[in-house]
C-alpha cells in the first residue's frame, strides 16, 4: 500500500499559514480595500473569466502560442507582491516595487536552473497562493463564497474530463516553468507529485471564510479536514488509477462537512 504525507502536510501548512495571516492582517486589509465586499454576481463573474482565461491559454499552447500566458502571470503576481509589500511597508511605493522586481529577475535569470524548478518555483507558488487567498479572502462575502465554491468545482470538473483545456494550460504553464504548481517529492515513496496554485488558494480562501464566520477552531478544523481528504485521494490514486484528476473536488470534500455541520448548528441556536 503506497501513501504520501508530503503534500497534505505542506497543504495543510499552506493553508494554515492562510488562515492565522488573514486573522491577523484582517483590520489592515478592511482599510486597504474599504471593506469592500465581493458579491455573488461578482464570484460568478470571476469563474466565468477564470474559465475563459483558461480555454485560451490552452487553445494558444496548442498552436504554439503560450508567451501570453507569461506575460499575464507575470504581471498579475507582480501586482499581488507590489500590493501587500506596500501594505506591510507602511505605504512606502519605493520600497514596495523590490519584491515584485526581484521576481521578474529571478524568473529571467534562474527559470532553467534546478534551484527554481526544485526551490524557488515552489516558494513562490505557495507565496502567491497565501497573497491570492488574503486578499480575496478579505472582500469574500459567506455567500459569494458558496457561489464561488460550486461553480469553480463544475467547471474545473468540465476543464479536466470533457474540454481537457485545464490540463493543456497546466502543461503550458509548466513548460515555462511558472510557478502555478506546487512540485514536491512524495514520501515515503518514491516520486513526486504536483498541486495547483489554484487549488492552494481554494483551501485558503475556504477555510478563511469559515475564521471570518464562525472563527478559529472551525477555520483549522477545516485545515485539516481538507489535508486528509487530499490525503485519502492520493492514496487511492497511487494504489488503483493514478490520472489528472480536478483537485476542487477534493478540496470541497474536505471543507463541505465541516461547512454543513456548523451551519447546521447555528440553525438549531447552537
Amino acid at each position: 500500500m503506497y501513501f504520501d504525507i508530503a503534500m497534505p502536510l505542506t497543504l495543510f501548512a499552506t493553508t494554515l499559514a492562510s488562515v492565522l495571516l488573514s486573522e491577523k492582517l484582517e483590520d489592515k486589509l478592511k482599510v486597504v480595500f474599504e471593506e469592500r465586499q465581493f458579491t455573488s454576481k461578482d464570484a460568478t463573474l470571476l469563474v466565468i473569466l477564470m474559465s475563459v482565461v483558461i480555454t485560451l491559454v490552452a487553445t494558444s499552447s496548442r498552436y504554439g502560442f503560450i508567451n501570453p500566458l507569461m506575460m499575464l502571470f507575470l504581471f498579475s503576481c507582480s501586482a499581488l507582491l507590489f500590493t501587500f509589500a506596500y501594505l506591510l511597508l507602511d505605504k512606502r511605493w519605493y520600497l514596495a516595487m523590490l519584491p515584485p522586481a526581484f521576481f521578474i529577475v529571478l524568473y529571467a535569470l534562474l527559470r532553467d536552473s534546478l534551484i527554481w524548478s526544485l526551490y524557488l518555483m515552489n516558494l513562490y507558488a505557495v507565496i502567491f497562493a497565501i497573497l491570492a487567498t488574503l486578499y480575496l479572502g478579505s472582500i469574500f462575502t459567506w455567500k459569494a463564497t458558496w457561489v464561488f465554491a460550486i461553480l469553480i468545482t463544475i467547471i474545473d470538473v468540465i476543464l479536466v474530463f470533457v474540454t481537457k483545456s485545464m490540463i493543456e494550460a497546466a502543461k503550458a504553464g509548466l513548460e515555462l516553468k511558472l510557478p502555478i504548481f506546487v512540485i514536491i517529492p512524495t514520501f515515503p515513496v518514491v516520486g513526486k507529485i504536483g498541486l495547483g496554485l489554484g487549488d492552494f488558494f481554494l483551501a485558503g480562501l475556504l477555510s478563511v471564510q469559515l475564521l471570518k464566520k464562525y472563527g478559529k477552531k472551525y477555520a483549522t478544523l477545516s485545515v485539516v479536514t481538507i489535508s486528509a481528504a487530499f490525503f485519502i485521494f492520493e492514496l487511492y490514486s497511487f494504489n488503483y488509477q493514478p490520472q489528472w484528476f480536478p483537485a476542487t473536488l477534493i478540496v470541497i470534500s474536505g471543507w463541505l462537512p465541516i461547512a454543513l455541520w456548523r451551519s447546521s448548528m447555528k440553525s438549531k441556536g447552537c
